[in-house]
């Protein structure tokens, strides 16, 4: 990739930010396209968020995706929030527009793009969703899309489960979410089609780890989805244990790429090389063909 005086700039946002994938495989689609842009990780301390939005504009950024932690916080230095984003409570994608920065949230065309890519014979009645953070937002909205008849979050701290349903705008809450201390998955599990991992156990370095136990998983019926957010390691201590139970298993490489596909689609205005960032992921973390 040569960079020259009309190389056009995206990138993106976070503090920190030196572990971030997604200039890997964004440059390895630009340059498959054999368009004249750079992506650039770009770290950005929460008291300077203000500042660096205005400076992106000021040097004539085109685009940038925005992660941890400012998700929530940029949303009151965009122009424009699309529907998505203002019912997910975050954006993670920002474009310039004539009118300013316009910001949506590609997570939730992330996470559903690998479970809709599946053959439609499983059922979309029951998800259980690990963790009720920033990313179990995305989750949320993307099984209400699936049409799931019951969207059931579970986390360890009453209060921040309570946060977690009240902070949806009221018109905004899914009929069928409802929230539920860990202490309830046994009665969750056996009848969950899906199970979504949104939590950090099991990141690189505590591969050993899961957020559920052998005999936990063992309460999944065959056949139910299981997915967790964690790209790395590949596959996950998760992963392995629900897949040993007879669940089919998605990982999180998929969702960052869908997510940032989507991202890219909306600032060159071409698809994009999804097997191309795929490939270019694959063979960074080292995983097996």
């Amino acid at each position: 990739m040569l960079l020259s005086g009309t190389t056009k700039l995206l990138g993106v946002i976070g503090h920190p930010i030196a572990h971030t994938l997604s200039p890997i495989m964004h440059n390895a689609a630009l340059t498959h396209l054999g368009l004249d842009y750079v992506y650039l990780p770009l770290p950005v301390k929460p008291e300077d968020l203000e500042v660096a939005i205005a400076g992106l504009a000021a040097i004539g950024m085109r685009g940038f995706n925005v992660t941890i932690p400012h998700k929530q916080a940029v949303m009151g230095l965009m122009s424009e929030i699309s529907a998505i984003a203002q019912a997910v409570g975050a954006v993670n994608t920002v474009s310039w527009t004539e009118s300013g920065w316009v910001g949506t949230n590609t997570d939730v065309a992330g996470f559903l793009a690998p479970l809709q890519s599946l053959s439609k014979g499983w059922s979309q009645k029951n998800a259980v969703i690990l963790g009720n953070g920033g990313s179990a937002r995305a989750v949320v909205a993307g099984c209400t899309q699936l049409g799931c008849e019951q969207v059931q979050v579970v986390g360890r701290d009453v209060e921040k489960l309570r946060e977690f349903l009240y902070s949806w705008n009221l018109a905004a809450i899914p009929a069928n979410l409802s929230v539920h201390l860990w202490d309830d998955l046994p009665t969750l599990l056996p009848h969950a089609d899906l199970l979504v991992n949104t939590t950090p156990l099991g990141m690189y370095p505590h591969v050993e780890r899961s957020p559920l136990s052998p005999s936990e998983l063992e309460l999944l019926q065959l056949g139910a989805i299981a997915y967790d957010l964690i790209y790395t390691p590949n596959p996950t201590r998760f992963l392995q244990l629900a897949q040993a139970n007879g669940a089919i298993a998605i990982d999180g490489l998929e969702m960052l790429i869908h997510q940032g596909a989507a991202a890219l689609e909306g600032w060159i205005q071409q698809p994009a090389p999804v097997d191309i960032m795929r490939q270019a992921l694959r063979d960074r973390l080292k995983i097996a063909q």
